[in-house]
């Protein structure tokens, strides 16, 4: 049994998609990194939850919220994504 939830996301840059898989540990590590570097809202990310947190139902909600959550990130760096969120997201994978 997995004592931790991995949540798949897709990502769509023009014609190119692809999916990523993080942790939850992951979207934090990232999180930390673009609050100290590039000013983003500390309370952006949303919060890790202890009790239940591999219900399907929460595990859903989580889902769909770190996907607004990548959204939002996207949205705040049209242009160029900083590098530590291009990583996150392996645009080095997929666009050149």
């Amino acid at each position: 049994i997995s004592s931790f939830q991995v949540y798949i996301i897709q990502v769509s840059v023009g014609s190119h998609q692809w999916t990523v898989k993080h942790r939850y540990s992951d979207f934090h590590d990232l999180h930390e990194k673009l609050v100290s570097e590039k000013k983003i809202d500390k309370n952006l990310l949303p919060p890790k939850k202890i009790i239940g947190k591999n219900s399907k139902s929460l595990v859903e909600k989580r889902q769909k919220e770190l996907e607004i959550y990548l959204q939002t990130l996207l949205l705040k760096f049209p242009v160029t994504a900083p590098k530590v969120l291009s990583h996150f997201l392996h645009f080095h994978l997929y666009v050149s």
